[in-house]
């Protein structure tokens, strides 16, 4: 079961494996790094949430950036990495469903300390956009994609692969299922509930 308070993220993990509250969670080895990355964000005016299992920060009524850690290493993923400009060349794509360059990876829990001056510099762009509505152009898909899922399949790579081998008719029962939400918060939870499903390789009518 996913984390749903931000204190148990850094506590005890994210809740999406059997090393949860355990000594061998990732967030245990990269405990200083994150931290540091929380604080920033902190400082920065960030408003802290819990989103998909992890810590998210928002600025704006917009989702700005959101933590993962990994076993090699734990990452601050960038939301509409699209209009980022990255004038330090430090952000990579997570995978091959990436579309932009999203994420500063860290494998050393010194280096957040050591490119503060970039995280800064990146989160004080990514809020200006925010302030002023700028959004990317949106990319033509022969299903369109409610934004709190574009979300997170940007966030969560292995969600986006098991997504992208589904059914075409199995894709679309996911869409259906979210469009009839009627707020975004409702969306969010029927997302975190049908994750299994969907790594499963089910439809969201399928048992």
């Amino acid at each position: 079961m996913m984390i749903t308070n931000v204190e148990h993220f850094f506590e005890s993990g994210c809740g999406r494996c059997d090393r949860f509250a355990t000594p061998d969670c990732s967030t245990k080895f990269w405990q200083e790094g994150l931290l540091a990355l929380r604080r920033i964000c902190r400082e920065a005016g960030l408003s802290e949430h819990a989103k998909w299992g992890h810590p998210c920060y928002m600025h704006a009524g917009r989702n700005i950036v959101i933590f993962g850690a990994f076993r090699d290493d734990f990452r601050l993923t960038f939301f509409n990495a699209a209009l980022m400009k990255d004038p330090h060349g430090v952000l990579i794509g997570q995978g091959e469903n990436s579309q932009h360059p999203d994420c500063i990876k860290f494998d050393d829990n010194a280096q957040v300390v050591a490119m503060e001056a970039i995280i800064r510099e990146y989160l004080a762009e990514a809020m200006t956009y925010a302030e002023q509505g700028i959004k990317p152009p949106k990319v033509e898909r022969e299903l369109e994609l409610p934004d709190e899922l574009v979300d997170a399949l940007e966030t969560d790579p292995e969600l986006a692969q098991a997504f992208a081998l589904l059914t075409p008719g199995r894709q679309r029962s996911y869409v259906y299922a979210l469009n009839s939400a009627k707020t975004s918060a409702t969306k969010v939870a029927r997302i975190i509930k049908f994750r299994d499903k969907i790594l499963a390789g089910k439809g969201a009518l399928d048992r």
